[in-house]
């Protein structure tokens, strides 16, 4: 980057850094410790809406490199397409296996970008619930390389609980690259997963 781009307000775009996803169940104990959210088992993988041989060539890979996995008891991955065009390949497994949800996560995220597909990944998250059954789910944004939290507010509707959110931003400060601007915290409304 140089003085011209410096002095025009240009920066370097983020390179996505797909390990920071390993962080998450340290992030989840302090997550438990400072809120009371637990993991939900399911993660999810969303993209913008690709068709074609080569995805779908990708998504055989995908599910090749999950099925070896011997201690899944479902499918490795689903296929699901949101109302607003998106899609998602959501990872299910039991609540005490964040780790290995990560671990999917990474996989699917690694294949489509090996795959030529990084320009149409944007977000992978983790859901969380609390024992008042509040929903909350860490959201990595594949192109900022950080997270936000992400909490809808029960009883239907598009609104989210800010407070919540803020909080747990706060508490996982120290263990997660948080994204410090807001208007980049996304609503992710009706994700599978969450």
């Amino acid at each position: 980057m140089g003085l011209l781009d410096i002095l025009l307000g240009r920066t370097k775009p983020v390179v996505p850094d797909l390990d920071a996803l390993f962080a998450l169940p340290s992030a989840a104990v302090t997550l438990e410790a400072a809120a009371g959210f637990t993991p939900t088992g399911c993660g999810a993988v969303c993209f913008a809406t690709v068709e074609g041989g080569a995805f779908e060539q990708t998504h055989r890979e995908v599910q090749a490199l999950l099925d070896a996995d011997t201690e899944r008891t479902g499918p490795p991955v689903r296929l699901l397409r949101d109302d607003y065009g998106y899609s998602w390949l959501v990872s299910q497994r039991a609540p005490d296996e964040l780790s290995f949800v990560v671990n999917d996560l990474h996989a699917v995220n690694s294949a489509m970008e090996v795959n030529g597909f990084g320009p149409q990944l944007l977000c992978s998250l983790a859901g969380f619930r609390d024992a008042a059954g509040r929903r909350l789910a860490l959201v990595y944004l594949y192109k900022r390389g950080s997270f936000y939290p992400f909490a809808p507010l029960p009883g239907g509707g598009q609104r989210r609980d800010n407070t919540l959110e803020l909080q747990v931003r706060a508490a996982l400060a120290n263990d997660l690259r948080v994204e410090q601007d807001l208007g980049r915290w996304f609503p992710v409304w009706g994700a599978p997963g969450l």
